[in-house]
């Protein structure tokens, strides 16, 4: 079982870094207006370049300009295009919005942010039907876990993988400190903790099949079943 689980993480955490695709070098060479301003972070051309047209172009991927500075993590170019009337919310090919992007990478600097500017933690995204804090979750990002919660991320949402953030941080994680945390911070927000896979096997039935210690005694006091 323990085998299969972490065959399965791998397969599930190289089809997220697939799904999500930042710019490439060539492509961020490629881009002008709009989206070279936000690559390089130049505040001040995107105040002059933000035209109707401009604010709603996408590249080949889908992805606006404010995709691009999330991936660049240029803060000041979000603000400014925030400022110019961006849709913090929108979506790219693999529908991912900026909020999303900044959880998968753990950029908890470009996640408060966005979340400053008004960006929704309660979007489904990805094409799993996930959401942001359902990423971070998987990944162990505790420290986006806590902001996503604060600000009113789903705690119980279901991918169509059939699993919470909760089930998350324990089939996609090896157990350690950064998922024990991610964890701890569904529990003291009151996730349910009751909602079961597809197979119907409950978290802490998952932890236990895992050997996972900790996390079973975390969710044995929690009142998990």
């Amino acid at each position: 079982m323990k085998t299969f689980a972490a065959a399965l993480s791998v397969v599930l955490a190289a089809a997220a870094a697939q799904a999500q695709t930042a710019p490439t070098a060539a492509e961020a060479a490629a881009y002008s207006g709009l989206h070279a301003a936000a690559w390089r972070g130049d505040a001040a051309q995107i105040g002059n370049a933000a035209t109707p047209a401009e604010m709603k172009r996408r590249d080949a991927q889908g992805r606006t300009a404010l995709h691009v500075a999330a991936f660049a993590r240029q803060r000041a170019a979000i603000q400014a295009l925030a400022k110019a009337g961006a849709d913090l919310g929108a979506l790219e090919n693999d529908r991912y919005d900026a909020v999303t992007i900044a959880a998968v990478a753990d950029d908890e600097d470009t996640l408060r942010t966005l979340l400053a500017l008004g960006a929704s933690a309660k979007l489904v995204t990805s094409r799993y039907d996930g959401t942001a804090l359902i990423a971070a979750a998987h990944l162990g990002h505790d420290g986006v876990v806590r902001q996503l919660i604060a600000a009113g991320a789903p705690l119980d949402h279901v991918n169509n993988l059939h699993w919470t953030a909760v089930i998350e941080s324990i089939v996609l994680g090896n157990g350690g400190a950064r998922h024990r945390a991610t964890l701890k911070a569904l529990i003291d927000a009151k996730a349910n903790l009751q909602l079961a896979d597809r197979s119907g096997r409950t978290p802490l039935q998952l932890a236990r099949e895992r050997g996972y210690a900790e996390m079973v005694a975390m969710l044995e006091r929690a009142g998990a079943r």
